[in-house]
């Protein structure tokens, strides 16, 4: 088993001193930068992370909107900017993977000796010089595709010899749906794929095509942030990253296993964000790859995290349940439904406690609306990070 370097396989407690020491220098950056808000107190640990507060995209975009273009916080070294949609922008460097990009692809099979068709977007936003970063890291040659065009692409495919697919995992069934009928013969052997669902059914006609693929996980602000190896048993943490798994609208960790909002920070210099929240959800597994890289792993993309829902014309909103399970030591969790009878909207609110306690009022204040309590004995509700259900129908 080769391995893009030592980090993957060190033991976990230096990881986590390597990480502790690298946070504690990011944490400086910040605390030093212009508008910083983060509290006074050493990080002695890496839990301690948890006296941050979450960052959103929403204020990102307040910052960056008051103060171009990066909201008065001091950047590192960069070479471009980008732009996503908000919008937000992006700095990026040309630096030895960069974006960390690299780790992914090695993981990948891709090196030197292969030409990566590199069909992620180069307009405005980052990913597709995220991956070209990341292809120079492991020695391999790009060709700038981008999307579009797609009888060209298979054209290049040919010609130059393409023997690697980076893209979203449903564009390289455009490629070579459009090879077949163009009678020509693509070289890909391996795919690396992102921004998009890579269903068992796309994987295996793949594969029946001899082409290997597997996935990342990475976002326009982060880079990268977890991928998967040839053992596919989950998506392992890239080593540049520290990443939480928190109960959605807060900043409060869930117990290992359990679903809930992924939030990370970022240990680039070049880009200090601290507690960055994605928007997505996941849950820690246990244990480590058969790969014999010894990272934790998360369970993939497993649903967004902004469940807010408009209920009887007033937004409920995921910090606001939170709310109520803090207000009571003895509610361990709760859900609420949002449901319809007839015209009318209902809302029924769940609360996981030990007896049948009176939450009425508490409903009432943190919620704004009434509805219907149920009381359910501790373990009833599923841990799948799920705090507003909606289950009318709209058909």
């Amino acid at each position: 088993m080769s391995y893009f370097d030592n980090l993957e396989t060190r033991s976990a407690d230096a990881r986590e001193a390597d990480q502790l020491a690298q946070l504690q220098a990011q944490v400086r950056r910040v605390e030093t930068g212009e508008g910083s808000c983060f509290p006074d107190g050493d990080v002695m640990a890496l839990s301690d992370l948890a006296q941050f507060p979450v960052l959103r995209k929403s204020a990102l975009v307040e910052w960056q909107a008051a103060q171009p273009p990066f909201g008065g916080v001091r950047m590192g070294e960069y070479t471009h900017v980008f732009q996503s949609p908000g919008p937000i922008y992006e700095p990026g460097g040309v630096s030895h993977d960069w974006w960390r990009f690299g780790r992914f692809l090695h993981a990948a099979g891709i090196g030197s000796g292969d030409i990566v068709q590199n069909c992620f977007g180069y307009h405005l936003t980052p990913a597709g010089m995220m991956f070209e970063n990341g292809a120079r890291a492991v020695g391999a040659r790009i060709l700038p595709a981008g999307t579009g065009q797609t009888e060209l692409q298979v054209r290049a495919a040919v010609d130059i010899g393409c023997t690697a697919y980076a893209g979203t995992p449903d564009y390289l069934k455009v490629i070579l749906d459009k090879a077949d009928e163009m009678g020509a013969t693509l070289a890909f052997t391996k795919a690396a794929v992102s921004g998009g669902a890579l269903f068992p059914s796309l994987r295996e006609a793949y594969a029946a095509r001899r082409i290997s693929c597997l996935q990342c996980y990475g976002t326009a602000d982060l880079g990268h942030i977890a991928y998967e190896s040839p053992a596919m048993e989950g998506m392992i943490l890239d080593e540049g990253v520290i990443v939480e798994i928190v109960i959605p609208g807060t900043g409060d960790p869930v117990a290992d296993g359990e679903v809930g909002e992924i939030v990370v920070t970022s240990l680039n210099p070049d880009y200090p964000l601290i507690r960055f929240a994605t928007g997505d959800m996941s849950a820690f597994m246990s244990g480590t790859s058969p790969c014999g890289r010894t990272g934790r792993r998360i369970k993939g993309w497993m649903g967004r995290a902004d469940q807010t829902t408009k209920i009887k014309g007033m937004f409920v909103r995921p910090e606001q349940v939170a709310e109520l399970v803090k207000r009571h030591d003895e509610i361990s969790r709760v859900r609420v439904i949002a449901s319809r009878d007839g015209d009318a909207d209902q809302m029924t609110v769940r609360i996981e406690a030990p007896d049948g306690g009176e939450y009425a009022d508490s409903v009432q204040s943190v919620l704004k609306l009434r509805g219907q309590i149920e009381v359910v004995a501790p373990g009833t509700l599923a841990a799948d990070g799920v705090l507003i259900e909606d289950q009318r129908s709209y058909d």
